[in-house]
Formats: structure tokens, C-alpha cells, sequence
């Protein structure tokens, strides 16, 4: 109790009250809607980022970075120690050298691209409907519809788990299909710089409201989930892998494959990460059986 202490009054000298919580419910943080309270909940500015990891460090309580929370399953027991939200107070967004934007971390794909549509820069199209965080969408190299975050990544200004803040050039990022280089070293992206190109903005709106038709028509927006649960296999679509395995629709209480697009397991409403991970190890299993293909989690499993 007095380490909780000692660290609660540090804490309390970066951080500002209403960036501090308690037992906070995970569910309110992730776009599936399920997980457990957070120990303790944090959500800092850019620059307090540092300060917050060495804390927690000298402090010894364990320490969980999220973003959006659009790619998570959190458990329903929640995660003890720091939960780390790189959100709105770490947002920003600025133009250089004309074509090129500098992005926090926190900044939303969304609000990224719509800001790119305005000053007439295209390029993020492909982002715009991708319910994450810019820092988050680096790590994992996300990406939609033909594009990927390599496609216009310049660089990206790190904390490495030295401590020291970086600035690393893509070319040094080994950024490959949902992976990189500071996903494998647990670094955290702080900004990035975005590569873009000049275009008219009513022909970047163009293309974003066709990638958008395609989105409402083929994926369930209306539940919540995690957007694609499983990686692509080589060769293969996750989705129809799981369709061909007689999987539309099967339930594990409130947890569901789509009947609209397979590769989306959604939260009906009530489901408990406990019953989404049971639905997808059987997913995992059935199609295993079915196909003899593994499929590997998209989804970041924490607190399992």
C-alpha cells in the first residue's frame, strides 16, 4: 500500500486530477465494448509520456500502452497496475514543408484524413475508416482497401524502453503486414510524419466516400468489435476460411461471428471478453479442422 501511495503522489505531481483514474471500466475505452477496470487509468499529454513510463517503472507497476482501444479484447478480470491512454491529450496535427503532416500520437485516423482532405492532400484515404489511433495504427502497420500506413510513413519519433526519445527514418522500421519494428521492441511512437500529395479536395472526398459506401455495405458498423479479428493467411481471406467452415452467425452468448462480413466478431450487446476469446479459439479450431489453416489473431489479447 505505501508503494501505491508513494507512486499516487508522484503521479499526482505530472499528471492533472482529471488525467488520473481509478478502478476505471476498460469497456468505456475499447471499441468491443468488454473489459475489466484499469488500476489505474492515465491519459497524458505528449510530453508527459516520459515522465509517466519512468514512474511507473521506479515504482515497478506493470505498464499497458492503448490508443483508440479499437484493436483490443481486454479481460473481464481488467489489468492491474498502469493502463497508459494515448488519447485526445496527446492529439495534434501540423503541415511541413507543404505536402508532409506531422501527427501526435493520439490523433485520430479519422480526424487525420479529414484534416488531409481539407488542405487538399491525399494519401489517407485509405485511413479513414479505421476506428484507431494514429500511434497505435503505426505499430501495427495498419491498414484498408489496397493501403497500408508504409504506403506514406516518413518517420516517427520514438521512447524506446531506454527511455530515450528517437527519431527513426520508415526505412529503419521493418514495417511488414500488421508488424513492426517497435512492435517487437515496445516502443512508443510519439509523432509521426506523414508523407503526403497535392490533389483537389473534392477529389480526395471522392474516394472517401466510396471506401465508405464499401465499409457500410460490407462490414457490421452497427456492433461493436475489433474490426478484422483475425490476420490475412498467406494466400487465403480469414473471412471466407471461416465461412467455408459453416461459422455465419455461431454464437458464444452475446459474442458472434458476422452474418454480414465472417472476419468480424461482434459484441451483440452483452457479450464478455471471456465468451469473444472462446468464440475465436473455435473459430481458431473449426477452420484448423476444416481447412488445415492457422489463423493468428489480429486482435491484441490483454490481461489473458
Amino acid at each position: 500500500m505505501q508503494d501505491r501511495q508513494q507512486f499516487e503522489q508522484e503521479l499526482a505531481a505530472v499528471l492533472h486530477p482529471e488525467q488520473i483514474y481509478r478502478e476505471e471500466p476498460l469497456s468505456r475505452h475499447t471499441t468491443f465494448r468488454v473489459g475489466g477496470p484499469a488500476e489505474y487509468l492515465v491519459t497524458p499529454e505528449i510530453s508527459q509520456i516520459p515522465q509517466v513510463v519512468e514512474l511507473s517503472r521506479r515504482c515497478e507497476l506493470p505498464l499497458t500502452v492503448i490508443g483508440n482501444g479499437s484493436n483490443l479484447l481486454i479481460a473481464d478480470q481488467g489489468l492491474r497496475g498502469v493502463v497508459m491512454e494515448i488519447g485526445k491529450a496527446a492529439a495534434g496535427i501540423r503541415i511541413i514543408d507543404g505536402e508532409d503532416l506531422v501527427v501526435s500520437a493520439g490523433t485520430l485516423l479519422s480526424e487525420t484524413a479529414a484534416f488531409a482532405a481539407r488542405e487538399g492532400l491525399a494519401g489517407m484515404e485509405f485511413a479513414a475508416g479505421i476506428p484507431g489511433s494514429l500511434g497505435g495504427a503505426v505499430v501495427m502497420n495498419a491498414g484498408a482497401y489496397g493501403g497500408e500506413m508504409k504506403d506514406i510513413l516518413s518517420g516517427v519519433r520514438v521512447l524506446t524502453q531506454d527511455g530515450e526519445i528517437r527519431v527513426r527514418p520508415a526505412d529503419e522500421l521493418e514495417l511488414s503486414y500488421r508488424h513492426s519494428r517497435m512492435m517487437d521492441e515496445q516502443e512508443i511512437v510519439l509523432e509521426a510524419r506523414l508523407n503526403l500529395t497535392q490533389d483537389s479536395t473534392a477529389v480526395i472526398r471522392a474516394r472517401m466516400d466510396e471506401l465508405k459506401k464499401k465499409r457500410v455495405e460490407k462490414q457490421p458498423l452497427e456492433y461493436p468489435s475489433a474490426g478484422s479479428t483475425f490476420k490475412r493467411p498467406e494466400g487465403y481471406f480469414a473471412g471466407k476460411l471461416i465461412e467455408d467452415a459453416g461459422l455465419r452467425g455461431f454464437r458464444v452468448g452475446d459474442a458472434q461471428v458476422s452474418e454480414k462480413h465472417c472476419g468480424f466478431v461482434i459484441n451483440r450487446g452483452a457479450a464478455t471478453a471471456a465468451q469473444i476469446l472462446e468464440l475465436m479459439h473455435e473459430v481458431q479450431r473449426r477452420v484448423m479442422e476444416h481447412s488445415g489453416v492457422e489463423l493468428e489473431p489480429e486482435v491484441r489479447l490483454l490481461g489473458f
